[in-house]
């Protein structure tokens, strides 16, 4: 047995294993990019969720709803600004996703509002959800856990 080899393949292991690398989902039509959320502070109420959801179908679809497995509330929420009052409110009866077309949902327009959270939110953790949409059903996702400041989805460095 080499022990240096052994050793160097005990730290990628450790490394992989603690790493919350963004992923996407298939359900159907639709391509759900990169789901990602931001770290928490102890206490805190609400997160946001963010990801690209493509649309590869002839159809359009709606994203209707779906959970996260640390809140008790998941919502759809849009930010708009109004004479220079920027707002944020729940978008009604679902949001579209274009045939051959994509939504983003990123922390200055669409995204998905996180509330009544169980527990803090930490780097580098992977965070279990649904997205529920009217024609492809429900999708299982993982939500990849960036920094409180992230701006978008963490990747393995490339």
């Amino acid at each position: 047995m080499h022990i240096p080899s052994l050793l160097g393949a005990a730290a990628l292991t450790a490394t992989l294993a603690g790493s919350a690398l963004a992923a996407d989902f298939k359900a159907g039509n639709l391509v759900i990019h990169d789901p990602w959320t931001r770290a928490t502070p102890r206490g805190a109420p609400v997160a946001g969720g963010y990801a690209v959801i493509e649309n590869t179908g002839d159809q359009p679809d709606s994203l209707t709803g779906g959970s996260f497995s640390a809140s008790s509330g998941f919502s759809i929420h849009q930010m708009t600004m109004k004479d220079g009052v920027m707002s944020m409110g729940p978008v009604e009866g679902g949001l579209e996703i274009p045939a051959h077309g994509s939504v983003k949902l990123d922390p200055s327009g669409f995204h998905l509002m996180f509330t009544g959270l169980t527990r803090q939110l930490k780097r580098h953790e992977t965070v279990g959800g649904t997205l529920v949409f009217k024609n492809a059903g429900t999708v299982s996702v993982d939500y990849a856990v960036g920094s409180i400041g992230a701006r978008g989805p963490e990747h393995s460095g490339h």
